[in-house]
């Protein structure tokens, strides 16, 4: 035979642990088959079910769906003061003793007993003591319906039942802290306040609320409307309702806070039409952006706002409306006082009188005289006689809003007592009506608007993160209202 050409020759090297690696491999390999010669099943360990770490199994039944989650106590304990009270030893020997007395809550509670805690932690097997939630929709279509305990089960993966479950994997936390010092159980003593406050969600809502705040609590992207912002409002806005029934703002919070935020632009438009809704949107999700971005259209609007507001926010929040809101109207008094003090002098040193100067006066006046229209309420309208109604009746326009005037003092120029309108005050005397008369009225006009823009200033400061632009945006208030760290109510 002719032997076949040979491959370059290679050094052999000795591979001491290739022969060990291959038999473990196999071991390891033969492990994962049954007896029978399928592969053998494995339970899921990741979320929502980690079948081989969870110890709180939840069921979700709406919609005419059932979605399960087996979930951990410690992961759900720190995010949530509802599952930290309700899975804590004390909470389980109080509901021992209420059922040993026959005083404690209905049956649809679950109760965990100190004698099934010994008797479940004594199984043979390893079995591993579980809480049970599921989902109760009452008796009424009014009730919001919430998470409530069952009798606990235990599974049968393994380990020793007297000693706790092994400690689960989490992604690591975000630039916040997940992670609460203390917790209270004020969610349960406010739930039959939100039922009236809120109206019931769709179902299929409610199993997506759910699975949002979960996945929030192991560091998951909650699934929201990134395209919609009216939609996303509304997501937001249900999974945050859902969070404060379950003690969890904190975790959840943060997470709503970061998404609002992506919109940019098309959110600092949504507040500014729908302040109220995003105010009490951003003191729920503790956003200091979206909560002063929204305070200070509240306080600008103030009282148009008030009935959205009162009875419906805590007294903390209206507490910081109103001060704002007295703080801005005595800048505005105190700005308004000084325009009518403001005065020319002459050469001299002196105020001008009709005596001194008199078309400084005149001019003076002229100012005065359209500023106090534009600060004054209008008059009621007379009763109407048959004799005013045969006569035509010139309407008196309404005042300017407080913002437009400012914005106008704070632009000057030609945008309030333009030229023509100081040409037909002029001509009123005519033996005055002369080209250099006019263009020194003109020119006082000017240093008189000049010295009211410098006295308005400070009110035309725009506080918001909304571009409005010289004109203000078409807002007819005022948006110079400073929110400091003091002023945030969480």
């Amino acid at each position: 035979m002719v032997s076949q050409p040979q491959p370059p020759d290679r050094p052999l090297v000795h591979r001491p642990g290739s022969v060990s690696s291959r038999s473990t491999n196999t071991r390891r390999h033969r492990t994962t088959r049954s007896h029978t010669g399928g592969v053998s099943y494995r339970p899921q360990n990741e979320f929502p079910n980690f079948a081989q770490t969870g110890d709180v199994e939840i069921i979700i039944n709406a919609d005419g769906q059932e979605k399960r989650y087996m979930l951990h106590r410690l992961i759900l304990a720190q995010c949530s003061g509802f599952f930290e009270t309700g899975t804590s030893e004390e909470w389980s020997k109080a509901q021992a003793r209420g059922q040993n007395s026959g005083h404690g809550p209905s049956n649809t509670l679950g109760r965990i007993g100190e004698d099934d805690i010994a008797g479940r932690s004594a199984l043979s097997g390893g079995g591993r003591l579980q809480w049970r939630y599921e989902l109760d929709w009452g008796n009424k279509d009014d009730e919001v319906p919430m998470l409530v305990q069952k009798q606990p089960q235990t599974t049968l993966f393994g380990g020793d039942a007297n000693q706790p479950p092994p400690v689960p994997h989490k992604p690591p936390p975000p630039a916040y802290n997940f992670l609460r010092s203390m917790s209270n159980f004020s969610a349960m003593q406010s739930a039959s306040h939100i039922s009236k406050a809120n109206p019931l969600t769709p179902d299929s809502d409610i199993v997506r609320d759910y699975d949002n705040l979960f996945r929030i609590f192991y560091n998951y992207a909650p699934a929201l409307d990134a395209v919609n912002i009216a939609e996303s409002y509304i997501q937001c806005k249900s999974l945050l309702t859902l969070a404060d029934m379950y003690d969890a703002l904190e975790v959840v919070g943060p997470r709503i806070d970061h998404h609002l935020l992506q919109f940019q632009g098309r959110l600092w438009k949504q507040i500014a039409k729908y302040p109220p809704s995003y105010l009490k949107l951003g003191y729920l999700a503790r956003s200091k952006v979206i909560f002063a971005e929204a305070l200070v259209h509240v306080v600008g609007q103030w009282p148009s706002g008030s009935s959205q507001l009162k009875h419906t926010v805590p007294p903390d929040v209206l507490e910081v409306i109103e001060d704002k809101v007295d703080e801005l109207q005595e800048r505005k008094m105190k700005t308004e006082a000084r325009l009518f003090r403001l005065t020319l002098t002459t050469p001299k040193g002196e105020r001008v009188t009709p005596s001194n100067a008199y078309m400084d006066w005149l001019a003076l006046s002229l100012f005065r005289q359209w500023l106090a229209e534009n600060t004054t309420p209008p008059l009621p309208p007379l009763p109407k006689t048959p004799e005013a109604q045969q006569r035509p009746g010139h309407s008196q326009p309404p005042p300017l809003s407080s913002g437009n005037l400012f914005r106008l003092l704070g632009t000057g120029g030609s945008s309030y007592l333009a030229r023509d309108e100081m040409k037909r005050f002029v001509k009123l005397r005519p033996d005055d009506h002369q080209r250099d008369t006019l263009k020194k009225f003109e020119k006082k006009m000017d240093e008189i608007k000049a010295m009211a823009r410098d006295i308005v200033r400070p009110l035309m400061r725009n506080c918001l993160e909304l571009d409005m632009g010289r004109d203000g945006g078409g807002l007819g208030y005022l948006t110079c209202t400073r929110i400091d760290e003091e002023d945030f109510p969480f």
